[in-house]
């Protein structure tokens, strides 16, 4: 094979990319796959990632053959992407004929579909494993060790994007529900003062008032205050109610 370092520097420098500015993970990922196929010499590449429930699913693949298979490990739960995955260990299958009493129905789908050796790694950063890597050969013992362990490296890169990825929106996430909390407590305040203004009464009172309201009506104090604060909710009905400074 020729000299790979140039396209190999790109490689990684555009998956590195993605750790610093916004992207896409979908197109990460057919990055990946895609990278692996020109600088590995597979004939096609597809990739499994867990989704927020923990399940796996299809992310990417190079080919619509490539898809169908990977779709097959996912119904069927087996194959070494399954097996990559759960143990966090690359699975090798130099001679998928040779696998076919580990996986009968995936290896008999592999080879018709003219490949001869698949080679699994999985995506993890430490002990975290989120997915895997396929390569599909069409030749027996198509990678080497050291084709093996730069598609490891490659994986290990887009493992760190996707997880940057989840932990930004899951960053997001809190600071948006930060957000709505604090938001929702001016509110409340802003209720409780209406009350007490109208009923001549102190903050505490005003505000067993209000809940017990919300409780009684099956409503959240939230919504309640925000009535109270547009004026739509008439408050003679919670001024009305006996004060419970117990809550």
């Amino acid at each position: 094979m020729e000299s790979r370092e140039g396209p190999l520097l790109d490689a990684f420098v555009r998956l590195a990319d993605t750790l610093i500015v916004d992207y896409d993970v979908v197109e990460l990922s057919q990055e990946l796959v895609e990278a692996c196929v020109r600088l590995l010499g597979v004939a096609q590449a597809g990739l499994l990632v867990t989704d927020h429930r923990g399940a796996l699913q299809v992310l990417a693949a190079t080919s619509e053959q490539t898809h169908l298979l990977e779709l097959f490990q996912l119904e069927s739960a087996h194959g070494p992407c399954l097996q990559a995955f759960h143990t966090g260990i690359p699975v090798p299958v130099h001679d998928l004929a040779a696998a076919a009493s580990r996986w009968p129905e995936f290896a008999r789908r592999g080879l018709d579909s003219g490949y001869l050796s698949i080679y699994a790694v999985p995506l993890r950063l430490r002990s975290e494993t989120i997915g895997a890597l396929n390569l599909f050969g069409m030749s027996k013992s198509a990678l080497s060790g050291e084709d093996l362990r730069l598609a490891q490296a490659l994986a290990d890169v887009a493992c760190i994007g996707i997880l940057q990825d989840r932990m930004r929106s899951r960053a997001e996430t809190l600071n948006r529900q930060l957000r709505s909390a604090l938001n929702t407590r001016i509110v409340i305040e802003q209720a409780k003062g209406v009350l007490a203004e109208r009923g001549q009464l102190d903050m505490d009172q005003a505000f067993h008032r209000l809940r017990d309201h919300a409780r009684s009506n099956q409503l959240r104090p939230a919504d309640v205050s925000a009535g109270v604060v547009s004026g739509e909710l008439d408050t003679s009905a919670i001024l009305a109610r006996p004060t419970n400074p117990s809550g």
